[in-house]
């Protein structure tokens, strides 16, 4: 099911991006280049829906389907 989250992108002070999700805190990864950064937020978002879904805990209401 694919969905629609903001995404937050930190420039690290020792290279890459770190992402981030304000509405999905679970959601947590990075990347040495941007693109590279957005590449990896389907697993990451994979991985936290996941986390949500084992603990039968309902998705937070900033998710947009």
């Amino acid at each position: 099911m694919p969905y629609r989250v903001p995404l937050v992108f930190t420039p690290q002070p020792e290279g890459g991006f770190t992402v981030t999700c304000p509405v999905l805190p679970e959601l947590l990864t990075e990347g040495d280049t941007l693109e590279e950064a957005y590449a990896n937020v389907p697993d990451a978002l994979a991985a936290a829906v996941e986390l949500y879904e084992e603990q039968n805990l309902p998705l937070p209401a900033g998710l947009a389907l």
